[in-house]
């Protein structure tokens, strides 16, 4: 056999990648075309070009396939989305703050403390919740993998609690004015970072299969009520949405009187459920999915 012949798969053009390196190396010697003024790069090599303006279409095209991409070659098939505030901290973050505000005789700083002690429980539930949900799920035939907005607090707890147990999860960061950064329990090649709020809105739900929400500010409530509309609407698939702390959720949206004015139907209350607990919040899943039915044995195995 004459191993010398070419595959019969053999490429029949040069990769990007390689068109790319010809095209460097073609315009290294100094030429009447190698300044910044020439337009003589690749397009798709050229950063000043895809920054222009007519180009934005482009990008966000860009950005929608790259998070798909990536995630269909590490075969994730089924996320549950974790939103909540970036202002919870852990209970061990709280609680030495508190003792520094205590030590200064601040009170101010001793009411914001003890405030931010009260909520860090939250910042344990969804560090446990993420936790839970890798380990049961690993038996399942489709792994559920976690998905956070990328940042601290709850995101980090999420994160976390997936790192914790020697999981794989998702971190959909946005460029702010201040700068988040990622942190650092995200799986570094499912670490994803977003221009466009509606593109990383619209990863957030492409393969999720629930939402867990716990407390938040405007961007909490933002994620939450655009999944809630789209539900309700028929733009998405009926999915369970579970809130963290049925108090802190009944203080501060009066569901209720919706109803009683007309706003949304009774039957929309139904869009969501309570809890309080991580066993709680995946009993709901387990009700609505029927995971540890999935998980056991068939046929013959069983």
């Amino acid at each position: 056999m004459d191993l010398t012949l070419p595959k019969l798969t053999a490429r029949n053009f040069p990769t990007a990648q390689q068109d790319a390196e010809h095209d460097a190396k073609a315009a290294a010697p100094p030429s009447r075309y190698s300044g910044p003024e020439s337009a003589f790069r690749l397009a798709f090599t050229d950063t000043e070009f895809l920054l222009r303006e007519e180009l934005r279409p482009v990008r966000m095209q860009l950005e929608l396939l790259k998070p798909e991409l990536v995630q269909a070659e590490q075969g994730i098939e089924s996320t549950i989305v974790i939103f909540g505030s970036a202002r919870i901290s852990s209970l061990a973050t709280a609680t030495a703050r508190l003792q520094t505000a205590r030590s200064a005789a601040d009170e101010p700083s001793i009411r914001a403390a003890e405030a931010a002690l009260a909520m860090s429980h939250f910042y344990e539930e969804a560090r446990r919740f993420a936790a839970l949900v890798t380990e049961r799920s690993r038996a399942l035939p489709t792994p559920i993998y976690v998905v956070t907005g990328g940042g601290p607090g709850i995101m980090e707890a999420g994160n976390r609690g997936a790192f914790e147990v020697g999981g794989k999860s998702i971190g959909l960061n946005i460029v702010l004015p201040h700068e988040q950064q990622p942190n650092p329990y995200i799986t570094p090649e499912l670490c994803f970072q977003f221009h466009y709020f509606a593109l990383r809105k619209m990863h957030f739900l492409m393969r999720s299969i629930a939402l867990v929400c716990f407390p938040g500010g405007f961007g909490t409530l933002d994620e939450l009520f655009e999944t809630m509309t789209l539900v309700q609407t028929g733009k998405s698939r009926p999915r369970p949405i579970l809130l963290f702390g049925q108090a802190f959720w009944q203080k501060l949206i009066n569901f209720d009187h919706l109803v009683d004015t007309g706003m949304i139907s009774a039957s929309d209350l139904g869009l969501f459920h309570f809890v309080e607990t991580a066993e709680q919040a995946w009993q709901c899943l387990d009700d609505h999915y029927g995971f540890a039915a999935a998980a056991k044995p068939q046929g013959d195995a069983a």
